[in-house]
């Protein structure tokens, strides 16, 4: 059976779809809201709302916007693999945390916080 281009586009999505995508899922399983994952990407709120609705990608020449989101998924895979999906990762993202002297959540909304989250996350990782 000969596979159609729209068939292979189907499969095989853009690099900017994959990631879009996979930056506004892992928002949602830590129930970050839309202000929050606008800070975190460094986008406008409005921006963040069409990237929702899927009629906005975040792009690779937009270096800042995708390298933020790549971080953003890696913070998502670190975390479930560490304490798991759901609530117990959204209560951590919210929660106290002594060795970082803030609230993850808070942090996150700056690149160089987004940075020192996913770097405890890959130490505390590199243990188990």
């Amino acid at each position: 059976m000969a596979s159609t281009t729209q068939d292979h586009a189907a499969v095989d999505p853009t690099p900017a779809a994959t990631l879009s995508k996979a930056a506004v899922r892992a928002a949602a399983a830590l129930r970050i809201s839309q202000a929050t994952l606008a800070d975190v990407l460094g986008l406008s709120t409005s921006s963040v709302s069409r990237l929702v609705a899927g009629t906005y990608q975040l792009e690779q020449s937009r270096g800042k916007e995708w390298e933020l989101a790549l971080l953003l998924v890696r913070l998502f895979r670190s975390l479930d693999a560490i304490v798991g999906p759901g609530e117990k990762a959204q209560a951590w993202l919210t929660g106290e945390n002594s060795a970082l002297n803030a609230r993850p959540i808070d942090l996150i909304r700056s690149a160089q916080g987004l940075v020192n989250v996913v770097e405890y996350l890959d130490l505390y990782r590199g243990r188990i």
